[in-house]
């Protein structure tokens, strides 16, 4: 009988241990922050949410710009904070492009807390907004996938600029960064 009980509490304590061991936070030995917590939070205040280490392509319809300050292939600065380590990054612009950027107020479509002054959308990642600048205050549908939660989202034009907007590839608290969707040209810098 005593065997029996030991072999319990060793099948329990093992079990236990597995299942702690499961659930443990995504720190890596050292006790720093795994890829994936890297990518949360500090993105025009949406904590919590998982922006992708690739961005992917722009959307269709995006009119290259002719003339940017920044060419394709430019070694740049960055002065952005829409994520942590951003600014004073260093970055590579690998697109330049003239439309309408907005920054936007939504509640994610999964439920999560709503995010203030997320930069940036742009025109094209708007559904049904034409051609024609949007005023602040605008409702409109947004249809770009930079976090989780805002495809479909309903948001509100919090502020506009023309200014060209880039993607860029950057590198920031050891995270690489590919086609970071988007920042503009008075979040840049020239490389120092």
């Amino acid at each position: 009988m005593n065997r029996r009980i030991s072999i319990l509490v060793a099948v329990g304590i093992l079990g236990g241990s597995l299942a702690l061991a499961g659930c443990s936070t995504a720190n890596d030995e050292a006790g720093t922050p795994s890829q994936s917590e890297d990518a949360q939070g500090g993105h025009g205040g949406h904590d919590g949410m998982e922006h992708p280490a690739d961005g992917g392509p722009v959307p269709e319809g995006m009119k290259e710009a002719t003339d940017p300050e920044y060419p394709v292939g430019t070694e740049v600065t960055l002065t952005a904070d829409h994520m942590e380590g951003m600014n004073g990054a260093s970055a590579t612009i690998v697109g330049a492009y003239d439309t309408y950027t907005y920054a936007i107020d939504y509640t994610p479509v999964d439920g999560g807390d709503p995010v203030t002054d997320h930069k940036w959308v742009v025109q094209e990642e708007l559904d049904g907004a034409g051609d024609a600048r949007l005023d602040d205050g605008t409702e409109v549908t947004v249809t770009a996938d930079h976090m989780e939660g805002m495809d479909g989202a309903t948001a509100t034009i919090a502020s506009s600029t023309e200014e060209t907007v880039y993607v860029v590839d950057y590198e920031a608290d050891g995270m690489k960064m590919t086609n970071h969707k988007w920042v503009v040209d008075s979040e840049i810098q020239p490389a120092s």
